[in-house]
């Protein structure tokens, strides 16, 4: 009779360690869980998404009159033809190796938001404001899933701010000036995944 009442004070013992045992495991697998969550938004650019999503955006732009005359308020994402919206593309292709230049706006030389103000007012006679901080807060933040041609997208190079913008093309391929020059990089490339931000569409094709 002792030697049972031994043995059930041993099964206890064991029940409530194994139990400690799975406690302690299932705590340590959330921690876990939830890291990796954090550090796969932190890559995905889902803290600025957040952020720029709920900042005041500017939703109306100005565009010069075809002819001339008064400058147009205009509505964003601004309505263009299938024709303007198709040879926006193919500027950019004539545009590709153009030179990188701090500061520059034309196909003498390019930083990354002087190629696409300048695309985008030839194109569309946007007058689109000249840098990237600016820019980012133009038209409506697009989930990088349902991004299409035209839409821009933004990077935090130095992790902090929003300094870099380009131009989707294709899908998860994007048009922008680099260091070497205007040139086409996929999205999901591990530099350009590691600092993508968010995407925002000005455009739409009629």
């Amino acid at each position: 009779m002792k030697s049972r009442t031994i043995d059930i004070s041993s099964w206890h013992l064991s029940m409530k360690l194994y139990k400690t045992l799975l406690l302690l495991s299932l705590i340590a697998t959330t921690l876990l869980g939830l890291s990796s969550c954090q550090s796969l938004r932190r890559g995905s650019g889902y803290d600025f998404e957040s952020k720029y999503s709920l900042k005041k955006r500017k939703s109306h732009i100005s565009c010069t009159a075809e002819r001339g005359g008064l400058t147009l308020i205009k509505p964003l994402p601004l309505r263009v033809s299938e024709r303007t919206y198709d040879r926006l593309f193919s500027s950019i292709d004539e545009l590709l190796g153009a030179p990188y230049r701090s500061g520059g706006g034309t196909p003498d030389g390019f930083d990354c938001s002087g190629f696409v103000q300048y695309l985008y007012k030839q194109q569309f006679r946007m007058l689109l404001p000249r840098t990237t901080g600016e820019l980012a807060l133009i038209g409506s933040v697009v989930h990088e899933y349902n991004l299409r041609r035209g839409d821009l997208v933004f990077f935090s190079i130095d992790g902090n701010n929003i300094d870099h913008v380009g131009i989707i093309i294709s899908k998860n391929r994007f048009a922008h000036t680099a260091r070497s020059g205007v040139r086409v990089n996929e999205l999901f490339e591990p530099y350009y995944r590691s600092r993508y931000a968010f995407g925002a569409r000005i455009i739409t094709a009629e």
